[in-house]
């Protein structure tokens, strides 16, 4: 079975590719604002395919480097505020974020995945709960036990 191919989209982007029942098309909206979908060959929608793997490589390329081109006034700030830690203060910090690790892995599988998502991929508890296909009370009752297990877990 072939896939829609499931990636970032750039804002601007006017059209978008997908397979449906192993054939493919072009969707996009006309000046109407009507949804269109337009049948293509497999060649034609290989060229859109790799058109907008080319296009997200960029992006990602002008993601990882917009901070070093561009000077705004709260990136500036955020520099100038940052403090000089000694080289003890590094040592401790990472020591204490190879035990979190640690501890974190200790938990039961659902409170963790739910800890990275929250924590390290930035996602609130409704996005949590969308991909999870769960309530947010239920993401949220998860993340307070785990918060608290691993309370208890580090004063050990």
């Amino acid at each position: 079975m072939i896939k829609n191919p499931k990636r970032r989209k750039y804002k601007d982007n006017p059209y978008e590719i997908k397979v449906i029942n192993e054939e493919y098309f072009i969707s996009f909206k006309d000046s109407n604002n009507k949804n269109q979908n337009i049948k293509v060959s497999s060649q034609i929608f290989e060229i859109f395919n790799e058109s907008e793997l080319h296009d997200l490589s960029e992006l990602n390329e002008y993601d990882r480097h917009i901070e070093h081109s561009e000077v705004f006034d709260i990136t500036l700030y955020r520099k100038a505020s940052n403090e000089i830690y000694s080289l003890e203060q590094e040592v401790e910090d990472k020591l204490f974020n190879q035990e979190l690790k640690k501890c974190i892995g200790m938990l039961p599988e659902v409170q963790k995945r739910r800890i990275i998502k929250y924590y390290f991929e930035d996602k609130n508890e409704y996005e949590i709960a969308k991909e999870e296909a769960t309530t947010h009370q239920a993401v949220n009752k998860s993340l307070k036990q785990a918060r608290e297990k691993l309370k208890e877990i580090l004063k050990k």
